[in-house]
């Protein structure tokens, strides 16, 4: 019994130290260096909805979709600036509402093929925007 609590202790100070280096990073990370932690995170999800999907968990696909779809909505949408963004702005958004369906659309019917386009969809935005972010304009400035 005491090697069980021990393990839950253990358990427990991981996920406490695993929160506090991830609220770490986000404390110290630049605006730019955010939105590529938006995008892990939401592939990062979709990635444990595929897994859960393919054990037949329905409530943790549910929860892994759910987190997914928080990212992109309240997170990468959210993050869009229309008025200085223009149409590259106008053009994520809709994009993002397309990822956002179909994520309701694998999570409603098990859908694996809407899962995986959403994640190349992101996975792609995701690596230009991380490009962009290489660019020796953007480490001077620290966006």
């Amino acid at each position: 019994m005491s090697a069980m609590r021990g393990a839950a202790a253990y358990g427990r100070g991981a996920n406490a130290y695993a929160k506090v280096g991830v609220e770490s990073g986000v404390m110290s990370a630049s605006p730019h260096q955010l939105i590529v932690m938006l995008f892990d995170g939401a592939l990062a999800s979709i990635r444990a909805a595929r897994i859960h999907m393919q054990n037949g968990n329905a409530a943790e696909k549910g929860k892994a979709i759910s987190k997914a779809l928080d990212i992109v909505n309240n997170g990468l949408m959210a993050a869009l600036d229309a008025e200085r963004g223009g149409e590259v702005a106008q053009r994520l958004a809709s994009l993002y509402d397309y990822i956002a369906r179909l994520l309701l659309a694998a999570n409603l019917r098990n859908d694996e093929q809407s899962l995986e386009e959403a994640s190349k969809l992101l996975d792609d935005i995701g690596t230009a925007w991380r490009d962009i972010g290489t660019q020796p304009g953007m480490q001077a400035s620290g966006q």
